[in-house]
């Protein structure tokens, strides 16, 4: 099956299953006060997040085909997404600054005079396009090995705090040796190993990250598996996965949001940084920044494109921080009790 297939598929079901939560939380009177709790205390970043989800499945959707309109014969016959589309005759002979009519040379005028909203590259791709269709990737990044690394970090730790004995010791050697090698060092021999894809990034990215909160949640469970309700579960007969199940997990649940946030924004920034070595993904944020910083050097200086690329990086994460740390402030029961 061709990878376009896949991502609208893949995209389809997101969105049927963003409508089913919409339609769960309305019915239920728990979440939808959850809901309306977290608007009140976020609003502006619920919003930004939100615009940057939409071009990211906005630009996930893509198919073959076009009107043909300013387009060469190969670019008919791939799969473009609708910002593709949108910008497929936006290219120019080289930079451009924003908005501007001539070439950063000055000597030349323009094809798009005053519609690059960021200028162009040395290539003379648009800067705005580019900045867009690295929302995608760096929601690939930060979700996907974020969905990677917490539910494996869960199960060991968790595992290795209730049961303790031999699993604990098992987990903790496996933590220990994971500790003892520079991250860095082997996420670039992981991404060497396997490829530039974004999956495989993603994948050499999860099993770098998880140590750090299996220590966390093995931590807690170390501690809640003692609270009378977890020994009274036991006297009771039920068995060790339900207790997990009811019992530990919900009460980890402010420490997944926290660790999703942080690590969200930490992996995006380990991908800038495998951009910056030269092994990151193509089309990404750190690939512009990586791509711009020669361009520091000339006369006059060449600063739309790391601005762009900054100011994107920068707002997705600061908006991600900020929706975080309310919905941590919603589901932990001692800030509940306190606001109460």
């Amino acid at each position: 099956m061709e990878t376009w297939v896949v991502s609208n598929i893949v995209v389809a079901v997101l969105v049927a299953g963003a409508v089913w939560s919409g339609v769960y939380v309305r019915r239920s009177e728990m979440w939808a006060q959850a809901a309306r709790e977290l608007w009140r205390r976020s609003p502006v970043a619920l919003l930004v997040v939100s615009l940057y989800v939409g071009i990211a499945l906005v630009d996930s959707v893509s198919w073959i085909g076009g009107d043909g309109v300013g387009e060469d014969t190969v670019a008919l016959h791939e799969a473009r997404s609708p910002i593709d589309r949108l910008f497929a005759d936006f290219r120019e002979e080289s930079y451009s600054a924003p908005l501007a009519a001539v070439t950063f040379s000055g000597e030349t005028p323009l094809l798009h005079p005053g519609t690059h909203l960021f200028g162009t590259d040395l290539l003379g791709r648009d800067i705005l396009h580019q900045v867009l269709k690295g929302a995608r990737i760096a929601l690939l990044i930060g979700g996907v090995t974020s969905l990677l690394a917490i539910p494996l970090a869960l199960f060991f730790g968790v595992s290795a705090g209730y049961f303790g004995g031999r699993t604990d010791d098992a987990v903790f050697f496996l933590m220990s040796v994971l500790s003892s090698i520079p991250s860095l060092l082997l996420l670039i021999v992981l991404v060497m190993v396997m490829d530039k894809s974004t999956l495989s990034v993603c994948i050499a990215l999860a099993v770098t990250s998880w140590v750090g909160f299996c220590r966390i949640s093995r931590g807690e469970t170390l501690k809640l598996r003692e609270l009378e309700y977890v020994q009274a579960a036991r006297a009771l007969g039920i068995g060790p996965v339900r207790i997990m199940y009811r019992h530990i997990l919900p009460n980890l649940m402010h420490l997944v949001v926290i660790t999703f946030v942080l690590m969200f924004s930490g992996l995006v920034l380990s991908e800038v940084i495998l951009s910056w070595l030269g092994i990151g993904v193509d089309g990404s944020w750190g690939r512009m920044i990586d791509q711009a910083r020669d361009e520091l050097s000339r006369d006059p200086i060449v600063w739309w494109n790391l601005s762009a690329a900054g100011a994107a990086l920068f707002g997705l994460l600061l908006a991600v921080n900020f929706v975080g740390d309310a919905v941590r402030d919603i589901l932990d029961p001692r800030t509940l009790r306190e606001n109460l």
